[in-house]
């Protein structure tokens, strides 16, 4: 059963660490809900293992310059939302792993930005009704989760952190997990979502049909539960609770 969340406090103060594997990969999975919460005074940080290198079929484009168009892509959408700042791993499109290499700099980042909320995406999901879910978006899932917990709060872990650049463990209070099989918590973005398909407009190499993008948009966070004359737009969430 999915609660709905309905409190007004939001995220006001908080420090949000979105970690994602792609471009454009915030403001589809949870694009409502950083809007929402950059609203309410959060203080965001997307983390993006790629720059979307692989995500053309121009038979012109090169990986480096697809990474740079989709890397400023990823900027402008990310400051549509109200997000502060954006940082990118820029690990290979298409190739992404849960090794350990990926595991130590989301860890780094997590130490850096000492986020209260972390939101990474599904590494359980591997195919629904419609289609198969990219492996990247396995792989971030499992590589953040995995550096969350126990990676980021254990001292000895990468110990370089804490020697070489002065970084010391973070406990994260919550993990948000978007796009996920069994979610738990539906956030109410009915004030956001204008904001989100703006932010996916900046996504120009990747959305042919921008109109077809905001009428789904719209459709895919309709809840079913509200009555037609005040219908209602939500984002849903498995939130993990660590503290």
């Amino acid at each position: 059963m999915t609660a709905t969340d309905d409190r007004n406090e939001g995220m006001a103060g908080r420090r949000i660490l979105g970690v994602f594997a792609h471009p454009d990969d915030p403001e589809f999975f949870a694009g409502g809900a950083f809007a929402k919460w950059a609203a309410d005074g959060a203080d965001i940080t997307f983390v993006i293992a790629t720059s979307g290198d692989k995500g053309s079929a121009d038979p012109a484009m090169t990986h480096e310059r697809l990474a740079e168009i989709r890397e400023r892509e990823e900027r402008e959408a990310a400051a549509a939302l109200g997000v502060r700042d954006v940082v990118f791993l820029r690990y290979r499109d298409g190739e992404l792993f849960p090794t350990l290499e990926l595991r130590r700099d989301i860890t780094r980042m997590i130490r850096m930005k000492k986020p209260d909320v972390v939101v990474t995406l599904d590494p359980t999901r591997w195919f629904g009704t419609r289609g198969i879910n990219h492996p990247d978006h396995r792989a971030i899932g499992a590589a953040t989760l995995e550096a969350v917990f126990p990676t980021a709060r254990d001292r000895l872990n990468f110990i370089e952190h804490e020697r070489d650049e002065g970084l010391e463990p973070h406990k994260v209070g919550a993990v948000y997990i978007a796009g996920a099989v069994e979610p738990t918590l539906s956030i109410d973005v009915t004030e956001a979502v204008e904001r989100q398909i703006a932010s996916l407009r900046a996504h120009k190499t990747q959305i042919s049909d921008m109109d077809k993008m905001a009428e789904n948009i719209r459709q895919r966070s309709l809840d079913p539960n509200s009555p037609p004359e005040y219908p209602r737009r939500i984002e849903r969430f498995h939130v993990i609770n660590m503290r």
